[in-house]
């Protein structure tokens, strides 16, 4: 399901930014394939039920809990929500009710996400959201109190010392982050492609079968709470809690003390620790 997301419809997708954010890198991303801004997933968000999996080559699915992710937040979502700080950055918000449920707490709270569908969603619930992935250039680098990792979205990038580096960036000093792990020990790598359930096996068709650039794979990864533990500490990442809600598991990591990279470090000590500015990211 991948389909170019070219950089002048990221601009006009993201409102004018404040000046005390441009330092962080919020110009325009690269041009990249966003995989999940196809139609299965589109589909799912405007009705807001499933099917939807993500599909190994050898025909292995692993269910999608879209009615879960459109409704309101549950207690499990609370759990992790009231362990925030300071403002959050939500990655891969999908159709927003993290955020919206954030704003409603009194957090200020930015969804991002690769999906069109899913940043109008946020934005219809009034929720703050940017059509930008994790890996682009965002708003508030190394100043964020939060980020958050819910529903499968550890597995972004099929590289969990990948995104743990990047999460490091991104957080300030003795930033907060939190994460939703697999339920089982498992710790692997995988090429998946969204599937509507409709679909059949690799080299077959049918008239549910998503086709063309749609249906090339991307890569993602399961991580358990043992795993994801033993990346952090390889990262230097300290555990701050793990904890379990309605058969979902989480947990939280302090960011590691370290040097920054060349952009971030070069910033001074009251930048850095001041707060993104997120609320002119409200749509107009």
């Amino acid at each position: 399901m991948s389909t170019t997301v070219p950089s002048s419809e990221l601009t006009a997708s993201a409102p004018a930014e404040s000046a005390d954010i441009t330092e962080a890198g919020t110009g325009p991303a690269a041009p990249r394939t966003a995989s999940w801004g196809a139609d299965p997933y589109a589909n799912a968000l405007r009705t807001g039920r499933g099917p939807l999996f993500l599909r190994r080559s050898d025909g292995w699915l692993l269910p999608l809990d879209v009615e879960r992710w459109c409704s309101d937040a549950g207690s499990a979502d609370l759990s992790a929500l009231h362990r925030c700080e300071g403002p959050v950055l939500d990655i891969g918000c999908g159709p927003g009710r993290l955020v919206a449920e954030l704003t409603s707490l009194g957090h200020r709270a930015l969804g991002i996400d690769v999906s069109e569908a899913a940043v109008a969603r946020t934005r219809g619930l009034g929720g703050a959201a940017l059509l930008r992935s994790v890996f682009d250039p965002l708003p508030g680098e190394g100043r964020w109190g939060t980020l958050l990792l819910l529903d499968g979205n550890i597995g972004i990038g099929g590289d969990p010392a990948a995104l743990l580096a990047r999460a490091a960036d991104l957080l300030g000093v003795g930033g907060l982050l939190i994460a939703e792990t697999a339920p089982v020990d498992v710790d692997e790598r995988v090429r998946v492609r969204l599937d509507d359930g409709r679909g059949g096996l690799p080299g077959e068709s049918s008239p549910g079968a998503v086709c063309g650039a749609a249906a090339e794979p991307f890569p993602w990864a399961r991580i358990g709470t043992p795993a994801l533990l033993r990346h952090a500490r390889a990262c230097g990442w300290r555990t701050a809690d793990q904890w379990g809600a309605e058969g979902r598991t989480f947990v939280s990591l302090r960011r590691p003390v370290r040097e920054r990279s060349a952009r971030t470090s070069s910033q001074s000590a009251e930048s850095a620790n001041s707060t993104p500015v997120i609320s002119s990211q409200l749509p107009k």
